[in-house]
């Protein structure tokens, strides 16, 4: 089992940046792929970015391509989301979560989530 811890969430100015830290216990960490997702008020939870378990692979949705990059570190058991160009629009709570394959997109594919963390993006 994997316990899954999110950090770094907050508010800033439309433009900033922000680094979403999600660390996990357990010695398998290393084998899952992790993902990030997030979900605003009133709407579905939806996919922004995955990386495979050895960062050979990362896929981005559309919606951040170009602005969100993820990463991990296994020695620290830690994800990282690094997010530039912020909009209001991203405006969500962002949870990391692990799945034991690499780039889906569903949220029912993925096996464990964190609690999650607030960014607000103000205009």
């Amino acid at each position: 089992q994997v316990q899954l811890v999110e950090s770094g969430g907050g508010l800033v100015q439309a433009g900033g940046s922000l680094r979403l830290s999600c660390v996990g216990s357990g010695r398998t960490f290393s084998r899952y792929s992790m993902g990030w997702f997030r979900q605003a008020p009133g709407k579905e939870r939806e996919f922004v970015a995955v990386v495979s378990w050895n960062a050979g692979g990362t896929s981005y949705a559309d919606s951040v391509k170009g602005r969100f990059t993820i990463s991990r570190d296994n020695a620290k058991n830690t994800v990282y989301l690094e997010m530039a160009s912020l909009k209001p629009e991203d405006t969500a709570v962002y949870y990391c979560a692990a799945d034991l394959n690499y780039g889906r997109r569903r949220v029912g594919d993925y096996v464990y989530w964190g609690q999650g963390t607030q960014v607000t993006v103000s205009s």
